[in-house]
């Protein structure tokens, strides 16, 4: 059972009304079923309406965000919980360590970074969780295609590849993730012998 669900979303609210109305009615699922937010905890973009649609149902919001966003006025100051850490990376394993899985919206480098760091992590086997990406409109649909042309080039095994979990119905996506079994592969780089490429 998934009780705490890690956001990655953009800082923007993005060109599309419908950015914002799928995570409003994301938040909404996650109240309806108990599920603690855990985000970046910043009061602008995506993030805000994800935490200010949970904590108006009074759902459980917790932040974590490095001490130099937290300087630039940018942190939401009425949250559940708000962790202020040293850094990015202190930021990144702490949202991990406090959540059962991840979901990523629409966002830039911040959400495209935090998504493939798990995704590393779990390539890795240093954590064992499910990701998904909730694809609003088609939003990521040209990152998955880099995907699958990585795998088709033999940069990214198929079994790694499928560790990415994707829809475009929130309510399908987190039945994916509540179904996700961990990947393992017997081996993540294959090693080539001298002159066989």
């Amino acid at each position: 059972m998934i009780k705490t669900l890690c956001v990655f979303c953009g800082s923007s609210m993005g060109k599309r009304t419908a950015y914002a109305e799928s995570a409003i009615k994301l938040a909404e699922f996650l109240i309806h079923r108990h599920v603690t937010l855990v985000y970046g905890g910043a009061n602008v973009g995506l993030m805000m309406v994800l935490a200010d649609t949970m904590l108006a149902a009074g759902g459980k919001v917790i932040g974590v965000m490095p001490k130099s966003l937290v300087e630039r006025e940018v942190a939401h100051t009425s949250l559940t919980e708000m962790h202020i850490v040293d850094g990015m990376q202190e930021r990144k394993a702490l949202m991990a360590d406090l959540s059962d899985a991840f979901i990523a919206l629409p966002g830039a480098f911040g959400t495209l970074d935090e998504l493939f760091e798990v995704l590393t992590w779990n390539q890795l086997g240093i954590i064992n969780k499910p990701i998904g990406l909730l694809n609003i409109d088609g939003f990521f649909n040209p990152l998955l295609s880099m995907l699958d042309h990585a795998v088709e080039e033999k940069f990214l095994r198929p079994e790694h590849r499928n560790m990415l979990l994707t829809d475009d119905d929130f309510e399908r996506l987190f039945l994916k993730l509540e179904a996700y079994k961990p990947v393992t592969a017997e081996k993540w780089i294959e090693r080539l012998k001298a002159g066989s490429i």
